[in-house]
């Protein structure tokens, strides 16, 4: 069973853990480095989950597998979902589906337009992934930490009315 669910300040362990999780295994995919976090104390997660945005985990068989967070849209209704990570355990399981969905429905509920993301130059798996999900490429990004990105976006899915 796979499920989503926001985290808050209290929950400052489990984000923990994950981040550092994904530091770890994934360290091209993300801005941070591991050595930046390993010494964090409890109140630097906490700040952390308190910082604009909707800190998102992904549950699998009642497990944490994975994490993203979903950024309010911008004054042109641009809404970011940042620092997608599912653990090895959980892909091809729906887990980082499951994460962009609920970002989607964050966007669409804060009235953005537009979801957009970056993915680091050379992650072709996560492009593809991506890609699949509706997203389009929109141009390199040349960050000034030398880090090359590629601009990836979609239109906000709007849900069904209810009848």
């Amino acid at each position: 069973m796979i499920t989503v669910r926001e985290l808050g300040p209290d929950h400052w362990e489990t984000w923990r853990d994950l981040r550092l999780a994904a530091l770890a295994e994934a360290p091209e995919a993300f801005h941070s480095r591991l050595s930046d976090w390993l010494g964090a104390g409890e109140q630097e997660w906490r700040e952390r989950l308190v910082a604009p945005g909707r800190y998102l985990v992904v549950d699998v068989d009642g497990r944490p597998a994975g994490q993203t967070v979903a950024v309010p849209p911008d004054p042109d209704g641009v809404a970011d979902l940042i620092s997608l990570w599912v653990a090895p355990h959980a892909r091809g399981t729906g887990a980082a589906v499951a994460l962009v969905e609920a970002v989607d429905e964050r966007a669409a509920a804060w009235g953005a337009h537009t979801l957009a993301l970056h993915v680091v130059l050379g992650n072709e798996r996560a492009a593809a992934f991506y890609r699949r999900l509706g997203f389009t490429g929109r141009g390199v990004v040349d960050r000034p930490d030398g880090i090359h990105e590629v601009r990836m976006d979609r239109p906000v899915r709007r849900p069904a009315p209810r009848c």
